[in-house]
């Protein structure tokens, strides 16, 4: 789902009776300075990410204010705003344009707001060799909320990203009932640091059911209801996405294709490109 950034407010959205899934929904909006955004979270719990300028918040739950937002994606780390159910807030514009996700799940339990600064992110590079990418987690498994999870991914051109492939569409104990792989819902959420730019992903399953391949531009929204869904940055083009999930877990806890495992053993290094972004931008 393609749409360009030529008007203000929602520019991408998605809901769990549109991705026809239980849990996840998402929005991307642009506010221009000194618009506000008011709501009551009610029944969700909101992870709201910072793609690009500054917000103040006012709330119910606590005041919050960023002051050194990046001017893209590109220019460093999310400021990340959790915020839980029943929370009634107000966000306001501080900069020309505000450019912010937002993916959200119904929940029944109580959790802290928390404001999550670039500095307190953890930075992983993953991968090796052409496949080398960094993963910034905002909401990571152990955050302290109910099931949302998210991370965001930086994937140099011509690299891959998401592999080997993996999935987590079947939730899976061992034999000592250690989690394995979780049921979880997600969407990849692009942003392409020229507008021309594209990534390629498929989604696929392992008797070939589902076998998709997409062309994500930038401000794409690509959703990821099971199987293995593997990324390529197109040749020229440094591509970022940014990944909210839910399921029956809070966690990200997937099995590799097990077709592609033996990759792992294969890098000989790391991509002196990553990371390609840091906290001090």
């Amino acid at each position: 789902m393609h749409k360009p950034l030529n008007n203000f407010g929602i520019y991408q959205s998605l809901s769990v009776d549109k991705a026809g899934w239980n849990l996840l929904n998402f929005n991307a909006r642009i506010l221009k300075k000194g618009e506000f955004w008011k709501e009551n979270t009610g029944d969700y719990e909101y992870g709201i990410i910072l793609f690009s300028g500054n917000y103040s918040v006012k709330s119910n739950k606590g005041n919050w204010k960023t002051f050194n937002g990046r001017k893209s994606v590109f220019h460093g780390i999310a400021h990340t705003l959790y915020l839980p159910k029943n929370t009634d807030f107000e966000l306001k514009a501080e900069s020309e344009i505000l450019d912010i996700g937002c993916g959200y799940c119904e929940t029944d339990e109580d959790h802290p707001a928390y404001f999550k600064k670039p500095d307190e992110v953890k930075i992983e590079i993953r991968g090796g060799d052409n496949a080398t990418r960094q993963i910034n987690s905002l909401i990571e498994p152990g955050f302290d909320c109910h099931k949302l999870v998210s991370v965001e991914v930086y994937t140099p051109s011509g690299n891959w990203s998401s592999f080997p492939a993996h999935k987590h569409d079947k939730r899976t104990l061992d034999q000592n009932n250690n989690l394995i792989e979780a049921e979880l819902e997600e969407i990849y959420f692009y942003k392409i640091d020229k507008n021309q730019g594209y990534a390629i992903q498929q989604i696929y399953t392992s008797d070939k059911t589902l076998n998709e391949i997409v062309v994500a531009k930038n401000n794409d929204l690509v959703t990821i209801p099971k199987g293995y869904h593997p990324v390529v940055a197109g040749h020229g083009y440094n591509v970022y996405y940014l990944n909210f999930l839910a399921g029956t877990d809070q966690s990200l806890a997937n099995s590799d294709d097990p077709n592609h495992k033996w990759i792992y053993k294969s890098w000989k290094g790391k991509d002196p490109r990553v990371p390609m972004v840091n906290a001090n931008q």
